[in-house]
């Protein structure tokens, strides 16, 4: 999901937040290229400055889909526009394209077999953008203004949907759309499934990772791509 102006750092930088570098490498162009090493067949869902992400990608085996309306939607209508990309035949992922992360959290991902899955960092119920409370590895609640004694970890900005409940989830999503929740993150599909089906949440404090929603944010990504001396090379794609 690569639509959002990301208001809250635009005026600081000159290029979409998801094209920040890191090691010289945009950082959406380190995640298409991650993804695609495994195999994975990859669709970006474009809007605020869409031309330039398109350069940024120019060349690489990646879908490209249009939210026209991003200024007056949410990512829930982002997905929409890119349904025709999903096959219920295959295992989905989804992922915002601000959160710098790498290849143990995608294993963590591919490995993962409870069902529905979304990711969140338990360390983090402080400060944060959007969090979880979670009972025996289950969501049981979420929110912005979740209360502090009901926080049990922060929400990371990625998910897995098997095949099996993908039916279920494009006619959640069709259905709000309709409805004209549009104004909603793609996110508040899953959230349909809390009556009905388990939403597994899987910790991932022990692995790095990061949003960018402000300057501070990615000064921390590039102190950590300094310290662990990362090279930002192309992998062979499967």
């Amino acid at each position: 999901m690569a639509a959002g102006v990301g208001s809250r750092i635009s005026k600081s930088i000159d290029r979409p937040k998801c094209t920040l570098e890191v090691g010289g490498v945009p950082l959406i162009l380190k995640t298409v290229r991650m993804l695609r090493s495994e195999g994975i067949e990859v669709a970006v869902v474009l809007g605020y400055e869409q031309d330039f992400i398109r350069g940024v990608l120019e060349g690489e085996d990646v879908s490209v889909y249009v939210n026209p309306f991003f200024r007056v939607t949410n990512s829930m209508a982002s997905l929409w526009f890119a349904k025709d990309f999903i096959d219920c035949g295959e295992d989905l992922m989804l992922a915002n394209a601000d959160v710098y992360w790498d290849e143990d959290i995608l294993q963590t991902i591919l490995d993962d077999d409870h069902g529905i899955m979304m990711l969140a960092d338990r360390s983090r119920v402080d400060e944060g953008d959007y969090f979880f409370y979670v009972e025996d590895g289950y969501l049981r609640k979420y929110g912005k203004e979740l209360k502090r004694e009901e926080r049990t970890s922060e929400y990371v900005g990625m998910a897995k949907i098997p095949k099996e409940h993908l039916p279920l989830f494009m006619e959640h999503l069709d259905t709000m759309v309709k409805d004209e929740k549009y104004g909603l993150w793609w996110e508040n599909v899953l959230y349909e499934y809390l009556d009905t089906e388990k939403i597994f949440v899987k910790d991932i404090s022990e692995l790095f990772w990061a949003e960018i929603d402000y300057i501070d944010d990615y000064k921390r990504i590039l102190e950590y791509a300094s310290s662990k001396d990362i090279a930002w090379k192309t992998k062979r794609v499967i």
